[in-house]
């Protein structure tokens, strides 16, 4: 992320909260950055298997979109203004222009929640290679008046079960460590940890450094002894080991 898109950022948020709860969220943030900022990367495989649909309760349901064209003018402004509607307007763009797809988590027909998919690449340098069929799921954000009613692993499995019936691949997500909520959440998802990595940029440059212990408790031990966790992905990364 650039320097101009982080103080962008960082207006935004003091805006929106407050100099105190900022000054708060930043020491958070540094605390992760510099003690707990190993991701943990999860799949899915999507070919041997037939993942049935979730089953919804009658006031929910997932639409998908492929478009920013899709969208009506108050899905669209919800999205962008819950942080910096300059860059998430951007990103948006960005997205669907790379062919992502958009999905809408509603509750009685109000937005709860939203999530993305790509297929066969991400957005940014990844920790490992993705085949062309392989689909990342990434950012996905339930509203907070929504939190707490497990609408993120419905979402997962809904997007998982649409993704495989179109074809196979591996899916991929990662989650911070430090966010247990979530990777306990995902436990109701057929994704499975395979492996805890950190991911940096030193001049110009993506490193990815996998830590072999904790990704073998995690049980991706064979991932790495079969080479799944490859030395470099499409855009030459190198990998290290911790």
């Amino acid at each position: 992320m650039s320097i101009a898109s982080s103080i962008s950022r960082l207006a935004a948020y003091v805006k929106r909260h407050g100099l105190r709860a900022t000054v708060g969220r930043a020491g958070i943030a540094t605390r992760r950055a510099l003690f707990s900022n190993r991701m943990i990367i999860l799949i899915c495989d999507l070919s041997g298997e037939t993942l049935p649909p979730p089953n919804f309760p009658n006031l929910l349901r997932v639409e998908r979109k492929r478009s920013a064209a899709e969208l009506s003018p108050d899905e669209s402004s919800e999205i962008i203004n819950i942080w910096n509607p300059k860059l998430a307007h951007e990103n948006m763009k960005a997205r669907f222009a790379k062919g992502a797809s958009l999905w809408l988590i509603k509750s009685e027909g109000k937005l709860a929640g939203f999530g993305w998919t790509l297929r066969g690449s991400t957005m940014e340098p990844y920790f490992l290679p993705l085949g062309k069929d392989d689909p990342y799921l990434f950012d996905g954000f339930i509203l907070p008046q929504y939190r707490g009613q497990g609408l993120m692993p419905l979402w997962l499995n809904h997007a998982l079960h649409e993704l495989a019936a179109e074809r196979g691949g591996r899916a991929f997500t990662e989650i911070a460590e430090w966010n247990q909520a979530i990777l306990s959440s995902l436990k109701k998802t057929p994704f499975r940890p395979l492996g805890s990595a950190r991911k940096f940029t030193l001049f110009r440059r993506t490193m990815v450094c996998w830590d072999d212990k904790k990704t073998a408790e995690l049980g991706g031990g064979e991932a790495l002894s079969h080479g799944l966790i490859a030395s470099c992905n499409d855009d030459k990364i190198p990998s290290l080991r911790a």
